[in-house]
């Protein structure tokens, strides 16, 4: 006999049924896979594990350790630097709290330094830290070091902290300049351990790389060197990223990659909205399709977790979530959480999923990492987050305690969540991509030499000079620098009045504290404050970047799904005043870029085109905004924005078309830059798989080239009055670069094929969001993209 209509069922295998027999998830399921559960493979605990750490784990539960956390305790209490590279939930903290406690048991003299990515980071794990402690009736102390901390506990963790926690900013800009008056910390210094490995990458995993290089010259300074535990989540060269980040040899870390932690069953299932508009290739929303799929798990009391792209498509979320099923959960139950909320908020959310409290979070990457967020059952990503690694980092975050868990990824129009929704063994079968820095990027290098040579002079006095230094020769060198390389940095410095040299040692003369100049996440110091006029009250607050876009005037500032309308931005005071407000439409803002190259530095030739390499300057303005409907997604108008340019210099890739190969395509001028728009997008698209990069990593942006250089290798944006020469950028997204445009500028032969089997395999007619973009009322666009690409072609 059937259920009665009214009947409600709970739970996930009750919901994954439910699932199975709807028309509905049937039509929009793309592909499924289960991920079979794995039996633990432990080991037992050292016999040098104090017993009062024996009796913590006991009352815990614990007593034996998995196969990886033991290798990684024996190989850090030997002395080795370990790097562990196992999945989420895999236990990872153990594999530092022992040896790191042991240690300090050994010997009360030593100290420890634990660095985080974050403030949340380092505020859960000195909550797990304490309660370890407290288990074993140990009276350690641990403090938390970062901009929160009052002024009181700073002095305790400078005079008497054994284990401090904090982060990269702080240990930069508050600790290294003040070394001396953190001599108790450094001259014990046993461990320094570094979580998260995978979170420094790019600039800001650059700027680390100094961080930490000056860290150990402090260390040495006051008579110690400490070693290295590191802990990340699953990437493509764990051991090769550690050593570049230490400064070390690979032979002088460890690697752990195999994890001996059970691995509850987990059912991953990927989402492809229906087609809406069959000529244009759009889908229907992702957030509105992962919004459904959230409710069904609010309304079965799965507790869930949903993952959006950005802040405004969080609130977005949350305000359909709220409105769809908040009369089931209570709106309490459903939050946000993501950057700009204020500490107490965040830590409050913390709080309630740990208490089981909220049923659902609606977060960006801010909850990616290993905060303890409780025991989750369900995982929705509206959109694919970029990464493999992030992907994966994502779904890990339920099925934490050893439950089954459901994964669900619901694809975007775009390009690379079309490639996924039909090639679902690429996210199942492909390894993780690579975390990559350069240390060695000059405008990084010399900023934190000048750090450097502020916190200690350095001493040369037997580096000798270029012609005379012999291979033996003995100098203090600094980071990848030889001593000859690191003497001529620092006459460079003293050469701008920055340092002084006296008998071969060089010492600061400049500004105190150099490091206040000096942003790692390169984001400027100072984010935008964000003051309910009504209440005159602090609401949030906003990264210098981010309030270009989410805070300038009329803008509608979202946040817990209530609206605030911005009513005036004090741009140099970095404040926003905004009312709360009840519109139909959220805002989202138009910005206009544009790429101009500095210095080539390589040139080629595909079939009838060029292409070059080198450094740009990058410029990007919002010049206004546009009113969305809430639900509908309907266009509701537009308005002007007047604040400032945002200036990057960066790295390049760049594809010309000349003048005389325009006017011999069968096309318009007008049609011929259509298509290298739509070819832009697919190289775009190919060039993250094969690189397996983050797609925000790279950005493109096309130049009509009408004020271009047709000579080759030449600045295409050089001043000459009259060509025609469209340019296509793709550059790094990062300031300095990563060196991903150079590596296209290399395999540019094979990303044309690619692009040409993506665009080419297509099923659409003129173009769409999965291969060119939307086609184009005037252009088969599509078309034009492969006419260019036959251009490429000839001569190869």
């Amino acid at each position: 006999m059937p259920e009665p209509p009214w009947t409600h069922s709970f739970g996930l295998e009750s919901l994954l049924k439910s699932w199975s027999q709807s028309g509905r998830m049937r039509d929009w399921l793309a592909a499924s896979s289960r991920l079979e559960s794995r039996a633990a493979t432990t080991l037992p605990l050292p016999e040098w594990i104090h017993p009062a750490l024996r009796r913590s784990l006991s009352n815990r539960g614990v007593t034996e350790l998995y196969s990886h956390q033991r290798q990684a305790i024996d190989a850090a209490h030997a002395g080795h630097n370990v790097v562990v590279a196992t999945p989420t939930a895999s236990g990872k903290s153990l594999c530092f709290h022992l040896p790191v406690l042991q240690a300090l048991l050994d010997d009360p003299g030593h100290s420890a330094l634990f660095l985080y990515p974050t403030k949340a980071l380092s505020r859960d794990q000195e909550h797990g830290l304490h309660e370890l402690l407290a288990d074993a009736e140990l009276p350690i102390p641990v403090t938390v070091y970062d901009g929160d901390t009052p002024g009181d506990a700073r002095r305790a963790a400078r005079d008497r902290g054994r284990i401090i926690l904090t982060n990269p900013d702080m240990l930069h800009s508050g600790i290294l300049p003040n070394h001396a008056r953190w001599a108790s910390l450094f001259q014990g210094l046993k461990y320094v351990v570094l979580d998260e490995l995978h979170t420094y990458r790019g600039v800001f995993g650059s700027h680390m790389a100094h961080v930490l290089m000056r860290m150990k010259r402090a260390a040495l300074f006051h008579g110690s060197m400490p070693t290295f535990l590191c802990a990340t989540a699953t990437i493509g060269n764990p051991l090769q990223h550690a050593a570049r980040l230490l400064g070390v040899g690979e032979r002088d870390i460890k690697l752990i990659d195999e994890s001996g932690a059970p691995q509850a069953q987990r059912d991953l299932f990927i989402i492809n909205p229906p087609v809406i508009n069959a000529e244009l290739g759009i889908r229907q929303s992702t957030l509105k399709t992962a919004v459904s799929i959230a409710s069904d798990l609010i309304h079965a009391r799965i507790p869930s977790i949903v993952f959006g792209p950005s802040r405004n498509s969080v609130e977005v979320m949350l305000k359909y979530l709220r409105e769809r099923a908040g009369s089931v959960a209570g709106p309490d139950a459903i939050m946000g959480y993501r950057g700009g909320y204020l500490p107490e908020r965040r830590r409050a959310v913390e709080q309630g999923l740990r208490d089981g409290a909220i049923l659902c979070v609606v977060a960006t990457n801010a909850l990616e990492l290993g905060i303890d967020i409780g025991d989750l059952d369900a995982v929705v990503l509206a959109g694919y987050p970029g990464s493999s690694a992030a992907t994966w980092q994502r779904f890990g975050r339920a099925g934490r305690r050893g439950k089954k868990s459901a994964a669900i990824l619901v694809c975007s129009s775009n390009t690379i969540d079309q490639y996924l929704a039909q090639n679902a063994n690429y996210l199942l079968q492909s390894g993780a991509e690579e975390a990559r820095i350069d240390p060695n990027n000059v405008e990084i290098l010399i900023q934190h030499l000048k750090c450097a040579t502020f916190e200690a002079p350095f001493d040369l006095t037997s580096a000798g000079t270029r012609v005379a230094q012999p291979d033996s020769a003995r100098g203090e060198n600094y980071g990848g620098l030889d001593a000859q390389s690191t003497r001529d940095a620092l006459q460079y410095l003293e050469g701008h009045g920055l340092v002084h040299s006296n008998n071969g040692k060089f010492y600061w003369t400049g500004e105190p504290f150099p490091a206040s100049h000096v942003s790692l996440r390169n984001i400027g110091w100072d984010n935008f404050v964000i003051i309910d006029v009504g209440t005159d009250q602090t609401i949030g607050e906003l990264d210098w970047r981010a309030a270009h876009t989410m805070l300038h005037e009329q803008a509608i500032y979202q946040q817990d799904a209530e609206q605030y309308q911005v009513e005036r931005l004090d741009y140099d005071n970095h404040k926003a005043y905004v009312r709360k407000v009840e519109p139909d439409y959220f805002t989202t803002a138009l910005t206009y870029r544009t790429v101009s190259v500095i210095e080539p530095v390589h040139d080629g030739v595909v079939g009838l085109a060029r292409t070059g390499y080198g450094e740009v300057k990058v410029l990007e303005k919002v010049t206004g905004y546009k009113k969305i409907k809430f639900f509908t997604h309907e266009n509701a108008g537009y308005g002007d924005v007047h604040l400032p340019e945002i200036q990057m210099h960066t790295q390049s890739f760049w594809l010309t078309l000349p003048e005389d190969l325009i006017e011999s395509l069968p096309m318009t001028r007008a049609a011929s830059i259509a298509g290298l728009r739509g070819l832009g997008q697919a190289l775009e698209a190919v060039s993250t798989l094969f690189l397996m990069c983050d797609p925000r990593d790279i950005n493109r942006t096309l130049g009509d080239g009408s004020s271009g250089d047709s000579a080759p290798g030449r600045d295409p944006f050089s001043g000459r009055i009259g060509g025609f020469d469209p340019t296509l950028f793709l550059f790094d997204a990062v300031a300095g670069g990563i060196g991903l445009s150079i590596r296209i500028f290399e395999c540019i032969d094979r990303l044309l094929q690619d692009a040409r089997r993506l665009i080419a395999g297509c099923q659409c007619r003129t173009g769409c969001p999965a291969c060119v973009g939307p086609s184009e009322e005037l252009f088969d666009l599509r078309k034009s993209a492969l006419i260019v690409l036959d251009a490429l072609s000839d001569s190869h």
